[in-house]
């Protein structure tokens, strides 16, 4: 609580004000992204769910090594809708140890706990609640087989530009050689349809933004009215960035745990950005970070493509 009061105060004392995406996902706000990802408009989800699902074999192929059994670290691994079909294939051909799953909600780890041994009996499962690097950290302590890391999901795009590629070469530092990363990258297509993705028509995704301030008024003890905050996204199609945002409709203050907070009426509070990229961006990040880019795996609408990085 201590964290997250200083980072809500943080980001709501600055200017622009902003608030951390991590924190959206209590119970709630779970529950609520789920429904995002099963909207009309989210293609995300379908797409990367066709990849996983009918090239899961090729995948494996490319990851697994008959002589030599791996360790599947998966960051934000969600309710494992999409991985479970590559842990099923890699289990069938007893190439893994150890599944990883991290989450920075408690509430999804022990589902996990809970649900994959029922699905994939015999594989061994170890949820890991916390910080991506600091979970990986503990997975490495745990067992030193070789690692494939998985980050789905297009989540790799909610960093700023600017600090994507110092995540990822973090990332390849805590790494090994010959271990390897799946990583899920949203492409850039029609404008129309990104935007559309985040802002849904049964407004979902503003129900999630606002959540967070459900959140921090049930948790740190803040007044926020819904009523006074609107979502409100857009997609820039050069920078490939989309943006989400709450909206102040009135001059008004906010207390937070004995601190104001003023806010001026068209006030925005910037929530998420999501980046899309073009491939030879992709090939090109990572280079950059140290990382081999291997077989690229998409869609049939080649809306989103699945990447191997390989550790040298």
């Amino acid at each position: 609580m201590d964290n997250f009061l200083k980072d809500v105060l943080r980001g709501l004392q600055s200017s622009p004000k902003y608030l951390e995406s991590k924190y959206f996902y209590d119970k709630k706000g779970d529950e609520l992204f789920q429904k995002i990802m099963s909207s009309e408009e989210y293609y995300l989800t379908n797409c990367e769910l066709e990849i996983l699902s009918e090239q899961k074999a090729k995948i494996a192929d490319s990851v697994s090594e008959e002589e030599d059994k791996l360790d599947v670290i998966e960051f934000g691994a969600g309710d494992a809708t999409k991985s479970i079909y590559l842990l099923k294939e890699l289990c069938e051909r007893n190439t893994i140890d150890n599944y990883f799953p991290i989450d920075i909600s408690k509430n999804i780890i022990g589902m996990l706990n809970t649900n994959i041994p029922n699905e994939i009996p015999g594989l061994k499962i170890h949820g890991l609640h916390g910080e991506y690097f600091d979970m990986l950290t503990e997975a490495n302590r745990i067992s030193k087989r070789k690692k494939l890391v998985l980050f789905l999901g297009a989540n790799i795009g909610n960093f700023k530009f600017d600090a994507m590629p110092a995540f990822c070469k973090k990332l390849r530092r805590l790494l090994s050689k010959g271990d390897m990363v799946l990583i899920g990258f949203d492409l850039k297509k029609d404008p129309k349809k990104i935007l559309a993705a985040y802002d849904d028509s049964e407004d979902f995704t503003s129900q999630f933004n606002l959540n967070l301030l459900i959140r921090i008024n049930n948790e740190l003890g803040a007044n926020f009215d819904l009523n006074n905050f609107e979502h409100y996204a857009t997609y820039d199609p050069d920078s490939g960035a989309c943006k989400s945002y709450l909206v102040s409709m009135k001059e008004q203050n906010v207390c937070i745990n004995g601190s104001t907070i003023n806010f001026k009426k068209d006030e925005t509070i910037f929530m998420e950005i999501s980046h899309k990229y073009s491939v030879e961006q992709i090939d090109t990040i990572a280079v950059q970070c140290g990382f081999t880019p291997g077989e690229h795996f998409f869609d049939t609408k080649k809306y989103f493509v699945d990447v191997i990085w390989q550790c040298e």
